[in-house]
């Protein structure tokens, strides 16, 4: 290998810094109209009426409501329960009813302005309590979009004989992906040909053409669709996308032009997919010398008024809920349930930093409790060689969790850190200071039979003139997909990455290599590229007798084979690693192919007066098998922390009536470079045989440990279990009231 393992360049690098890369809004268009969404105004109720005010001029108006989708008015996901327009009722604040296009689009606002929809308003359910009550009925008959229980042991009996019972219950809030770039899309109909094209920010085409499909009315054939560069999702741009793309390709098709929609960046806070908020309660059965006999996990997750993605999301969070642990006796509980708010969605991690920052956060209260220090504690518990997890997956030898625990702990200092930390706090009267840790891990990939499922595909080609192409339905969205799969392919094929070309994903050329989510792209997709490679390279070699000295010896090699054979093409296709085998039933067996392993140590300063947080170190510590390139996955880790961060202290998502009430960055506070300290990234690397060059998933894994790590350390410092995030000024100073 020469370039796996390197900081290579990034391939696209070059076309973002010369402006040449162009995302959807930049795309050169002439003749196309403007498109513009008339949203519900209340949370709950029948639509009585749409009204266009006779006194506006609607000449030159495309006007498209429910009646007017060719096909089915639904979104085709996991349940087929949202329509594309809302035809007689609505479900949320900022439900999709109308929708415009016009030249001129600031005459489309000033006509929004003037369409009249009347309602008959109902008593909306705003959160969890009122769901679980089954105060309205708004999905099935309980308000569940779906449930699941895992048990291994016996969880009862450990209880019936516990000496005590510690009990505690934990809080996540909405987060907001905060991409740079808007949600945005350009629809062309073309009705001479029957065709629809689709281009815009998107991490998943082949999920955009599936939704599209339905409510066109079109075969896959006659839609395609194209990503334009991205600039980042972090899950929001996984199933929303479908919902823009379907409503500017209705106008598209109404109006006979291309129609492009970019939402400014209110209408993106308060109408796209959020992080579920999430409340889970956990109970503790121990002995009379203070060891876990049985936990006993509960978890809540609000779905908003649609299912969306919310079944897999819980099924990753209740998955992860047992944590990194060998508990005997576990049962976890989990649902995700209808409320009156815009729909949840993805967001990265999936479910998991939910449940995580619960049993961790209860691990260190735990810990407190018995009069433990939390690594200890963690110790004891942590999965070793051949244990089971909660839902009984088998870690055979890859497990490392005891390992990156033990060095986190003695490279930071942790112990020794601890008591300086006291020893201020005893002496100092205006601050306070304390360290906390996280010990976790992530699956990476589809969950359970997930891969699959997906049956992955994936296609590589030499052109007559040497250079190797790569077909791929995954998509660069900042994370350096396209220089991973560059570095796979070209040491794959011993030439340099120059060699090598990422086709831009477009549903007419690239096969289905499934979405770019669930910490999957280099790990499944990326072997995929190896293996394609190989199959391309063995074909070569075959017919020249002989491989390769230099990369003009490569051009010509590939030349004969084109004039002698024709095309030279590799492909590869997903096979599971063997004996994995998953019940998706009963939620047991090997839900994940690998997982990553991290222990996260954070130090906080916190002012007295005014409640101020500072971070002043954060450690991340994480076991990923092969690192691709050093510099992206540092940035990884680097990004997911600053996420977590903000996730974990100031990211709160304020909701009024039924809709997010601080819906721009001025009351939204994200972290800036002022608020975060370095990060110092530490990867161990335990080669996975199944990954390109021994490569694990990343991406996922540094939003689950920040939360829990700086909730430990505001514990530390302060005295009182916060056990709540995001961990404001005003929540921290209503813990300490309460003291």
């Amino acid at each position: 290998m020469r370039l796996v393992g390197t900081s290579a360049p990034r391939a696209e690098g070059e076309a973002k810094l010369t402006g040449r890369a162009r995302y959807v809004d930049d795309l050169p268009l002439t003749d196309f109209l403007w498109g513009l969404t008339v949203r519900s105004t209340i949370p709950y109720g029948r639509i009585l009426s749409v009204d266009f005010d006779a006194g506006a001029d609607w000449s030159g108006v495309t006007i498209v409501t429910a009646k007017d989708v060719p096909g089915k008015n639904v979104v085709v996901l996991l349940e087929q329960d949202q329509p594309i327009l809302a035809a007689d009722r609505v479900m949320h604040r900022e439900e999709p009813i109308v929708l415009l296009a016009h030249r001129d689009r600031d005459r489309l606002w000033e006509l929004a302005s003037r369409v009249r929809i009347e309602y008959e308003r109902w008593e909306p359910v705003l959160d969890i309590d009122a769901s679980l009550a089954l105060e309205q009925r708004l999905f099935k008959d309980d308000n569940v979009f779906k449930a699941i229980r895992i048990d291994k042991g016996d969880v009862e009996a450990a209880f019936a004989r516990a000496a005590r019972v510690f009990e505690r219950t934990y809080e996540t809030g909405l987060q907001e992906q905060a991409y740079i770039e808007n949600q945005g899309m350009v629809a062309t109909w073309d009705a001479a040909a029957g065709r629809l094209e689709v281009v815009g920010s998107m991490q998943c085409p082949y999920y955009v053409l599936k939704g599209l499909c339905p409510i066109m009315g079109l075969a896959p054939e006659k839609v395609v669709v194209e990503q334009a560069a991205t600039g980042g999702a972090f899950g929001g741009k996984e199933d929303y996308p479908t919902i823009l793309a379907a409503h500017a390709s209705l106008l598209s098709y109404k109006s006979g032009k291309t129609v492009k929609m970019i939402y400014d960046r209110v209408e993106d806070l308060v109408a796209t997919t959020k992080r579920h908020p999430c409340r889970t309660r956990i109970r503790t059965a121990l002995d009379a010398s203070g060891s876990i006999l049985a936990m006993d996990v509960d978890a809540t997750m609000d779905g908003g008024a649609y299912c969306t993605l919310s079944p897999v999301v819980l099924s990753r969070g209740t998955i992860h809920a047992g944590g990194p642990y060998n508990f005997e006796n576990i049962r976890v509980e989990s649902r995700v349930v209808a409320t009156n708010t815009p729909p949840n969605g993805a967001f990265r991690g999936f479910g998991a930093p939910q449940t995580i920052f619960a049993m961790e956060r209860h691990m260190d209260n735990l810990a407190r409790e018995l009069g433990r220090a939390p690594h200890e504690l963690r110790e004891e518990y942590l999965l070793r060689p051949g244990q089971t997890t909660a839902f009984s997956q088998n870690v055979g030898d890859d497990v490392y969790a005891l390992d990156i625990q033990r060095e986190a702990v003695a490279r930071t200092r942790f112990e020794e850190r601890r008591r300086e930390c006291e020893e201020f706090n005893r002496s100092s009267r205006w601050e306070r200071r304390g360290i906390g840790l996280a010990t976790f891990l992530h699956g990476a990939g589809f969950t359970g039979n997930g891969e699959v499922v997906l049956d992955s595909r994936l296609k590589v080609d030499v052109t007559a003139d040497g250079f190797v192409q790569i077909y791929s339905a995954n998509t660069e969205m900042g994370q350096g997909k396209d220089t991973t799969f560059s570095q796979i392919a070209a040491d794959s094929m011993g030439l340099p990455m120059a060699r090598v070309r990422i086709i831009t994903p477009n549903t007419a050329r690239v096969p289905n290599s499934g979405p770019t989510v669930a910490s999957r792209t280099a790990m499944v997709v990326g072997y995929l590229v190896q293996e394609a490679c190989g199959a391309v390279r063995k074909a070569l070699e075959a017919h020249a007798g002989r491989t390769w000295r230099d990369p003009d010896d490569f051009a010509s090699l590939a030349a004969a084979h084109h004039r002698e054979r024709g095309a030279l093409e590799g492909w590869s296709r997903y096979e599971p690693p063997p004996g994995k085998v998953w019940d998706d039933k009963v939620y047991r067996g090997a839900a994940y192919g690998a997982y990553a392993w991290a222990c996260y140590v954070a130090a906080v300063r916190v002012r007295l007066d005014t409640l101020e947080v500072t971070v002043e170190s954060f450690d991340a510590f994480q076991e990923v098998g092969r690192v691709l390139n050093p510099v992206i996955a540092e940035g990884q880790i680097e990004g997911g922390v600053v996420q977590g961060i903000g996730y974990a202290l100031c990211e709160e998502v304020k909701m009024r009536d039924g809709v997010m009430a601080n819906a721009n960055f001025t009351n939204y506070i994200i972290p800036t470079f002022a608020d975060v300290p370095e990060v110092k990234v530490h990867f161990a690397e335990r080669p996975y045989p199944f990954g390109p060059f021994g490569a694990k998933g990343i991406g996922e894994l540094p939003m689950d440990g920040p939360g829990p790590a700086l909730a430990s350390a505001l514990t530390h410092a302060l005295g009182v279990e916060v056990n709540r995030i995001p961990a404001t000024p005003e929540h921290l100073l209503e813990l300490l009231g309460n003291e």
